[in-house]
């Protein structure tokens, strides 16, 4: 298997919820308000799997090996903008978050913000994993070996198999500090 090949099944997981939050924004329209829970599930997706799991295998191993081999200029482009569009997706997650935030405490007007950086968002995946999957991902494999090609791969499976255990050692050291400073 080619160390792209999960990057590319992990892209139909990601179409699934973005058509899971079409239906929910079509739903909030009609209705005038949204599931705060919902939108929180929706961060937690984008956030977790979306970026640190997906993106992170992207920018961590395959940009970082392709980083060593001479691209074409259009090759580099094209690196440099899906860099660019994983930002961008961070900080519109985030701005989905402060608006979300808004909304629970009762402005109003944040479920129009809202569905704003969620239509941001629903518009923009499709536009970067066409991206990936037909202009960059497959073209890229040119560049490595067979032997480079199961390293990567190897070492995707790594991150997969230890994700989710860094996610929540962090998150149980956190709270040990908040109940650390709690109690003194």
């Amino acid at each position: 298997m080619m160390p792209i090949a999960p990057l590319m099944i992990e892209h139909r997981l990601i179409e699934r919820m973005i058509a899971v939050m079409k239906k929910e924004l079509v739903r909030s329209r009609k209705e005038k308000k949204i599931s705060p829970k919902f939108v929180e599930v929706v961060v937690d997706f984008i956030r977790t799997y979306a970026d640190q799991c997906h993106h992170g295998k992207e920018e961590d191993i395959l940009f970082r090996d392709l980083n060593k081999k001479e691209l074409t200029q259009e090759h580099k482009r094209i690196m440099e903008e899906l860099i660019e569009e994983h930002r961008w997706g961070r900080k519109t997650t985030k701005k989905l978050v402060e608006a979300n935030e808004r909304y629970i405490q009762g402005e109003g007007e944040s479920l129009s913000v809202i569905a704003d950086y969620m239509r941001s968002l629903i518009e923009f995946y499709p536009r970067h994993i066409e991206k990936e999957d037909k202009h960059f991902f497959i073209p890229c494999m040119e560049y490595f070996t067979d032997e480079e090609k199961d390293a990567m791969l190897k070492e995707e499976w790594e991150f997969d198999r230890n994700f989710i255990h860094k996610k929540y050692r962090k998150i149980v050291a956190k709270k040990i500090g908040e109940v650390v400073e709690y109690v003194e």
